[in-house]
């Protein structure tokens, strides 16, 4: 099957730092994009607001750290309320919730098996993870047909 065509964000939310991807327009390639660190102002909403409308972004993936059982957890919980500030920050673009249950990990090895430094991960492993949430959620909606995960809508109370 094939892949819904733009160009796709994607967000590692972490409780330090944001790890950004993107795909090409034609949605077949991931590419990291850059590292924000998280301000208690939420400043880093404008960057991704920025970024969203550079690429003219069709949709953002956020990974949603679910728990091996499938449970949504304390991180779980973050993820979907920084969510919610992205939607809020771009009201234009949909944003999607998608399982990305041991993307760090994964992350962590890829740049391991790549011959990077243990030490020097921290700076790039949220944009590996970005890309392995993108890869993720075009993986799904290839073999589905479907759009990946979950689409998030905010309450209109909010």
């Amino acid at each position: 099957m094939t892949v819904r065509p733009g160009t796709r964000i994607g967000i590692d939310v972490g409780t330090v730092r944001v790890g950004v991807a993107r795909t090409d327009p034609a949605g077949t390639m991931t590419l990291p994009v850059r590292t924000l660190r998280r301000a208690a102002d939420g400043a880093e909403l404008e960057v991704l607001a920025r970024i969203a409308q550079e690429v003219h972004a069709t949709e953002i993936i956020v990974g949603l750290p679910l728990s091996l059982s499938g449970q949504e957890g304390p991180a779980a919980v973050a993820a979907r309320r920084y969510a919610e500030a992205i939607a809020r920050a771009i009201p234009r673009v949909p944003v999607r919730l998608v399982d990305e249950r041991l993307t760090t990990v994964s992350a962590h090895q890829a740049l391991h098996g790549a011959g990077r430094e243990s030490r020097r991960h921290r700076a790039v492993v949220d944009q590996v993870a970005a890309t392995l949430i993108l890869d993720q959620a075009l993986a799904i909606e290839r073999h589905t047909g479907l759009p990946p995960g979950e689409l998030l809508t905010l309450e209109e109370s909010r």
